[in-house]
């Protein structure tokens, strides 16, 4: 297994410690669960850059990271969700977007474009949103509904059919 498949399985540790600290119900919890979670988020960046600068880039890596992102996201959400912080609809609405490109991609269409900055600005946003919910800092439910947004968008460009581009005519 190479050093980027660790570091994203790392990540998947991660979360059973975010969900146990905020299990807690203490600020100190919910500060050890941000720091924990930011870090966490902060290695899918570095195994994604390992992965390409070591030529270290598997089949598996490709399998394991948007899967670890997406369980690293929902597991705070439906916490905070239980807490009564954000609303189950609104999560449903992220869980959907997710759920469908994810689809797409394993369906192997050939029209779907690949990561781009709304996609990047969805997932800062998400993580931001996060951090700030989780530590129940002011300004977290306006980042939450700004992600939620920012989620519904980058899913409708991703999903929305590209144009083909003309053929290049010689005069």
């Amino acid at each position: 297994m190479t050093l980027p498949t660790w570091i994203t399985l790392s990540r998947l540790l991660g979360v059973p410690v975010i969900l146990w600290a905020l299990s807690l119900g203490t600020e100190e919890g919910r500060w050890l669960s941000t720091a924990v979670f930011l870090v966490a988020a902060g290695t899918d960046w570095l195994d994604g850059y390992l992965a390409r600068r070591l030529n270290q880039v598997t089949e598996l890596g490709k399998f394991l990271d948007p899967l670890v992102d997406k369980l690293l996201v929902f597991a705070p959400l439906l916490v905070l969700i239980e807490l009564g912080q954000i609303p189950a609809w609104a999560v449903f609405l992220i869980l959907a977007r997710e759920l469908t490109v994810a689809g797409w991609r394993v369906s192997g269409s050939k029209a779907i474009s690949g990561a781009n900055l709304w996609g990047k600005l969805k997932t800062v946003t998400q993580i931001l949103a996060i951090a700030l919910l989780i530590v129940q800092s002011p300004g977290g439910l306006e980042a939450f509904w700004l992600a939620v947004i920012l989620t519904l968008v980058s899913g409708a460009i991703y999903l929305w059919p590209q144009p083909a581009s003309e053929p290049v005519v010689e005069p």
